[in-house]
């Protein structure tokens, strides 16, 4: 069994580049860790290769890089890195469906793994993240999905466009809103739906917002001023699934 130890291997300095949105979006891969990860791109046809330790074992039927532990580490994101990787193709994108989720400038990968998480929970069929929202494909965004991100269609587009295209096929466009916005526990939602949340300081865009048909809100305690963006959205797919 040949183990690659150097950290200056072409495989490993070409694969390292990964951790780099310029090369995934280039060499169309990226970069997931830890088994629990790796047998989920398995299971959906995505993964082209495993980088492992030489003293791991796996059941998995594709092409098994093994390296040692220093080369996982240049490889990885994190401090103490798990002793297994995958190497996969991005997704293809699907259909959108009928439920949708429409993010506008997103930042904070945790908060994107979190709304995907919440959204394969309750029943959202795409998320489509604008130009200018963090990378699906962020090893932290990943994560934070905890494997979810491989059961959800994700697409990033012009989300004005793609509004516009929704109301055309008649498609009920939710914003949140304070003023003049709705009780979400008072809204059944329509068979055909979307829901647009915003960026974690400054909201969803005015330019966005004119453009929503409704306006919900989640009725708090005074105390609070607001919640994060991840809570918000799960709070609100929970009401539009009931």
């Amino acid at each position: 069994m040949e183990v690659i130890s150097s950290l200056d291997n072409k495989k490993i300095k070409n694969y390292s580049k990964l951790l780099q949105k310029k090369y995934r979006d280039i060499d169309n891969l990226f970069i997931v860790e830890g088994e629990h990860l790796v047998k989920e791109a398995y299971t959906s046809n995505v993964l082209v290769e495993v980088i492992m330790c030489e003293d791991y074992e796996v059941d998995i039927d594709v092409p098994i890089t093994y390296v040692t532990y220093e080369v996982i580490k240049k490889l990885s994101n994190t401090l103490n890195p798990q002793r297994i990787m995958g190497i996969c193709k991005k997704v293809d994108r699907k259909e959108i469906g009928n439920k949708v989720l429409i993010l506008d400038d997103i930042q904070d990968p945790g908060n994107l793994g979190t709304i995907i998480r919440s959204s394969v929970a309750f029943n959202i069929e795409t998320i489509i993240l604008s130009n200018n929202s963090v990378d699906v494909y962020n090893d932290k965004v990943i994560r934070a999905s905890e494997g979810m991100f491989f059961k959800i269609n994700i697409i990033r587009d012009d989300i004005v466009k793609i509004i516009n295209e929704l109301k055309d096929n008649d498609y009920m466009i939710y914003g949140t809103k304070v003023d003049n916005g709705e009780d979400i526990n008072k809204i059944r939602a329509p068979f055909k739906y979307a829901l647009v949340m915003g960026n974690e300081g400054a909201g969803v865009s005015d330019k966005v917002l004119s453009l929503c048909d409704k306006y919900l809100y989640i009725p708090m305690n005074s105390n609070c001023e607001s919640l994060n963006v991840g809570v918000a959205t799960s709070i609100i797919l929970f009401c539009l699934n009931k």
